[in-house]
């Protein structure tokens, strides 16, 4: 699977990733984080939120996933990036930390939020409320169990990063 180590030791190097277990991500203002592919920004009221992430583009990326993962850094996650919009579920298999997953439609808005999903579980985690008329994803993403409360990320929050298709995005690249 690959690891954007090169966007991840930049990152580090210049200073727009915590370095301490357990601190907060930084806001997009202070880390100059606007638009990187290494770096999923979300556009929550008045402030904006930014994570580390590996991107997940590939079939097998994708498959693998967070698996057999012991922990996850606080302000880090992963991006599942798909070719196009459609119905999107998950599971937990061979998962054995607890995760949020913010799915978002095409525009970026996340549209459904599954909350500290269990290790090891295999009931499906479909990426649309019960109702939800357009239950198309383009990205999902997968952050540490309870950040995406602990953060007030909630649906509506809206993500900006380069690999949504920019003419569609509600908060487009600057």
């Amino acid at each position: 699977m690959r690891r954007h180590g090169a966007a991840l030791a930049l990152a580090l190097a210049a200073g727009l990733l915590p370095l301490a277990a357990g601190a907060a991500p930084q806001t997009a203002a202070a880390n100059g984080a606007a638009c990187r592919d290494g770096i999923a920004t979300f556009v929550t009221g008045t402030r904006e939120v930014s994570f580390s992430v590996e991107i997940a583009d590939t079939p097998d990326e994708r498959r693998i996933g967070l698996m057999n993962r012991r922990s996850l850094r606080p302000g880090t996650g992963m991006l599942f990036v798909f070719q196009e919009a459609r119905p999107q579920s998950f599971w937990m298999k061979n998962t054995l930390i607890p995760l949020d997953l913010l799915y978002m439609d095409a525009s970026g808005v996340v549209r459904h939020i599954h909350r500290k999903a269990r290790p090891m579980d295999l009931t499906p985690l479909p990426g649309a409320a019960p109702g939800d008329t357009d239950p198309d994803r383009l990205m999902v993403l997968e952050i540490g169990g309870g950040e995406a409360a602990r953060l007030d990320i909630a649906p509506g929050a809206i993500l900006r990063h380069p690999r949504l298709p920019q003419d569609k995005a509600e908060a487009p690249c600057r």
